[in-house]
């Protein structure tokens, strides 16, 4: 049976009830398969007489656009169970209220990591999710810490958190899962419509084809961008749109001058308000 953890103050003693080493699950609930990896990669790491714990809270903070907030989906009854599913100790379920002072005045920001993709096109949502995820840390102490590789910026950035500030945490990043047709599983996907799910595939298919010209020694960005850039609106439906689309460095998440290290492609792109990220790495 799962243990539900309503609130900080319920944290330590319950606890004491579990054995070490602990893995945290950070999520936002509205759980699909690939939350469901991030679970099993947890308890592989941590055996059978480990315990693995997932946070299922919806971040406030992390929101640029209050309308994302507010329709971002909450089926907890379904988290819940899922959890059970997969036997997880501890589901850890707080509120606003139990996470953040009404006077709050302390946020975790980074300065390098931040500066381009979802960082310049989300303000705040980065200090947002430092935030968040040092709490966790400090209220669970976790040895091990499971995030998707689908957010690859929020992982660069949460292992460069992890080494600037000294946390005792391993960081594990797990690859990203797609559905057969390609396309990342998101929660926000359950709000695409019937059409826009039938066509979201494309994000995944534009940086594919620009990726392939890497093949024919292609060095200059500028071509990785504009392939991907029309692959991505030739046909595009009228509610689709490119938030950002950029070619950066796999290490230092800066732009490159020329494509001849491992780089990164990525975009996030609305379909209305409904926003979708990829990304594809172009190895050396």
């Amino acid at each position: 049976m799962i243990t539900r953890i309503p609130d900080v103050n319920s944290v330590r003693a319950s606890l004491q009830k579990f054995p070490r080493p602990l893995a945290l699950v950070p999520t936002m609930g509205a759980l699909h398969d690939g939350h469901l990896s991030l679970i099993r990669e947890a308890r592989k790491q941590v055996g059978s007489g480990g315990t693995v714990v997932v946070s299922i809270f919806v971040n406030p903070i992390q929101f640029d656009r209050a309308s994302d907030l507010s329709t971002y989906p909450q089926p907890l009854a379904e988290d819940l169970a899922r959890c059970e599913a997969e036997g997880v100790e501890i589901a850890f379920v707080p509120e606003k209220k139990d996470l953040y002072y009404g006077d709050r005045s302390i946020l975790v920001t980074e300065s390098l990591l931040s500066k381009h993709l979802c960082g310049a096109s989300r303000p705040g949502h980065f200090d947002g999710v430092l935030t968040i995820v040092l709490k966790l840390f400090n209220i669970f102490q976790p040895e091990i810490a499971v995030f998707g590789n689908k957010d690859f910026q929020q992982l660069a950035i949460i292992r460069r958190m992890v080494r600037d500030l000294n946390l005792p945490v391993q960081i594990i990043g797990h690859p990203t899962v797609r559905e057969n047709d390609g396309l990342a599983l998101s929660s926000r996907n359950s709000r695409l419509s019937p059409g826009q799910r039938k066509d979201a595939p494309r994000i995944r298919r534009a940086l594919e084809a620009a990726r392939d010209l890497k093949v024919n020694g292609e060095q200059k960005p500028g071509v990785y961008l504009d392939a991907a850039r029309s692959h991505l609106l030739a046909g595009a439906p009228g509610d689709f749109s490119i938030d950002y689309l950029e070619l950066v460095d796999a290490g230092t998440l800066q732009p490159v001058a020329k494509v001849n290290c491992s780089a990164v492609l990525a975009t996030a792109c609305f379909y209305g308000n409904i926003r979708l990220i990829d990304h594809l790495e172009i190895r050396r």
